[in-house]
């Protein structure tokens, strides 16, 4: 069974940085590409970060581009988000999947998610 699990978020003032953790089994890790979306309140999933199955090229979504960097430990079965100079408007839930098409996720089944709040 495929799992993903999120874990790192949290409350943090405009301006900090957090480190995102996605813990990923029941697949060969390797052989995806990953990606990280966000869901804000009120919004639906998007796609915010990807990486190749290698780790060898990654693409954000404009809005946080420049401030956070999509990274893979494919030993660890792990993919992270760093993210620096967070905003009000970066405040959503994060997940983790491999990229389908369109924007949407390959797996079916998603995990928890893991909440992050930028606020003063």
């Amino acid at each position: 069974q495929v799992q993903l699990v999120e874990s790192g978020g949290g409350l943090v003032q405009p301006g900090g940085s957090l480190r995102l953790s996605c813990a990923a089994s029941g697949f060969t890790f390797r052989r995806y590409a990953m990606s990280w979306y966000q869901q804000a309140p009120g919004k639906e999933r998007e796609l915010v970060a990807s990486i190749t199955s290698t780790g060898g090229s990654t693409i954000y979504a404009d809005s946080v581009k420049g401030r956070f960097t999509i990274s893979r430990d494919n030993v660890k079965n792990t993919v992270y988000l760093q993210m620096n100079s967070l905003k009000p408007e970066d405040t959503a839930v994060y997940y983790c999947n491999a990229p389908g098409v369109g924007g949407t996720g390959f797996f079916g089944s998603w995990g928890p998610g893991t909440r992050v709040t930028v606020s003063s």
